[in-house]
């Protein structure tokens, strides 16, 4: 059954192509930097927009079909699963990550579900094998059913936690036998909206017990893997315990989980939570928690989280510095996390909006090796904080200098004079002229 019979395999036909079903960019057997740009960037399809998500927003209903052809529940996931693996293989994408809930319809029971799972869970498999895909992450979607309501491992209801607990282990489970090499905790509904009704070091609390609870399960059945948790300052949860890096570092050093989490990093939510893409990239990194990315890019005119594909070369090309810098992937990858438009409503609008971010992400590792072949970005940057190479610099960074050290040192050297400048526009420009040279 072939589900896209209209589009073909996309190739890699350079920069002059005139053809809108191909890359221009995205070359997947070029070597940079010593490594295949598939290896570098290891492109991840999202289950629950690319096969799920049907254009449905706060305002209105609907507009794609994505039942592909089924004429019951069960057999409607099936197809899911044979269309994923085609836009896959058509694409050249070697990777996909699910929710639970996105790959089986819910039953009324955690048994039922179960039950719809273990019929679908082998076709998946089977289909990895046939088409040589790989699972990046697994995760349960434990905010979108009514029970929810108040959180999952933060509700106020016992049974609740219980129930996101079996519907976690069931998640890992299905992570594991499907071989992926992560697993990831998203707070949709962990934080409050009002303190007038919340405990909240109760529910911090058991948040971190349920985090525990499934790292020691999922040690216990053999997984290696990394655990992430995925920062998101708002939306639908006014106050979320998962805020931003710096926020959910502090969280997994307080309850003693930083040596088992990493963090996957979204761009939208980053914008959301103020910062820049980069700045969650770069405290990640520094932290030693960087572990993956879910790609995409918010509207600045718009105040929520609206999942776009990337075309902001800038961006893909300031994240990819972020991920050379940190030594690449290891378990982790770049996760499609983006729908296409509403009103993009077709078939081939979906491999269109592949193409689109794949190419810019192709563009983002070229220029981010530019910048560093260039050097000048790296060494305005040294030469910025020579001062703590040698002398009482030197005495801070290497922790010989002391608080009567250095004030018997600032005694006598009377007043500081600081005439270096940041030359921010300067250095703004070097990027724009490294990202347009030859133009």
């Amino acid at each position: 059954m072939e589900f896209f019979k209209d589009i073909p395999v996309i190739k890699y036909e350079g920069a002059c192509s005139t053809n809108p079903l191909s890359f221009k960019h995205y070359d997947a057997e070029k070597e940079i930097g010593g490594k295949k740009m598939k290896d570098h960037l290891k492109f991840a399809l999202s289950y629950w927009h690319t096969m799920c998500g049907d254009g449905k927003d706060m305002f209105g209903v609907g507009t794609m079909d994505k039942s592909f052809g089924g004429a019951d529940e069960m057999e409607v996931y099936k197809n899911k699963v044979y269309a994923a693996f085609e836009i896959m293989d058509k694409l050249g994408i070697e990777y996909f990550c699910f929710h639970d809930r996105d790959i089986a319809p819910e039953g009324k029971t955690l048994g039922e579900c179960n039950a719809n799972l273990d019929v679908i869970v082998p076709i998946i498999k089977e289909c990895m094998a046939k088409y040589n895909k790989k699972l990046l992450w697994g995760t349960a979607n434990c905010f979108n059913h009514p029970r929810y309501v108040h959180g999952a491992s933060t509700s106020c209801n016992a049974d609740v936690f219980a129930y996101a607990a079996g519907q976690i282990k069931k998640a890992i489970d299905i992570t594991i036998e499907l071989g992926g090499t992560g697993y990831v905790f998203w707070g949709g509904r962990e934080g409050y909206e009002t303190l007038l009704n919340t405990d909240m070091a109760l529910e911090q609390d058991n948040m971190a017990r349920l985090m525990h609870m499934a790292v020691d399960y999922g040690r216990s059945k053999g997984f290696t893997g990394d655990f992430y948790v995925e920062p998101k300052p708002k939306e639908p949860t006014k106050h979320q315990y998962d805020f931003d890096a710096a926020t959910v570092i502090g969280f997994l050093k307080k309850y003693g989980l930083d040596k088992d989490f990493k963090l996957n990093i979204e761009a939208n939510h980053a914008t959301l939570a103020g910062h820049t893409f980069q700045h969650e990239l770069c405290v990640a990194r520094i932290n030693g928690a960087f572990g993956s990315i879910d790609a995409n890019q918010g509207d600045m005119l718009l105040g929520w989280d609206t999942d776009q594909f990337p075309t902001n070369v800038y961006e893909t090309a300031l994240c990819m510095l972020e991920v050379i810098k940190a030594g690449g992937f290891t378990n982790g990858g770049l996760n499609f996390d983006a729908k296409a438009r509403r009103a993009s409503q077709t078939g081939e609008d979906i491999f269109h909006s592949y193409i689109a971010g794949m190419d810019a992400f192709a563009l983002g590792l070229k220029i981010a090796y530019k910048i560093i072949e260039d050097g000048t970005v790296d060494k305005f940057v040294a030469d910025r904080y020579s001062s703590y190479k040698t002398g009482i610099g030197a005495e801070i960074v290497n922790g010989t200098a002391t608080l009567e050290s250095l004030a018997e040192y600032a005694l006598k050297m009377g007043d500081v004079d600081v005439k270096s400048s940041g030359r921010q526009e300067y250095l703004e420009n070097v990027i724009n002229s490294i990202m347009f040279r030859g133009l």
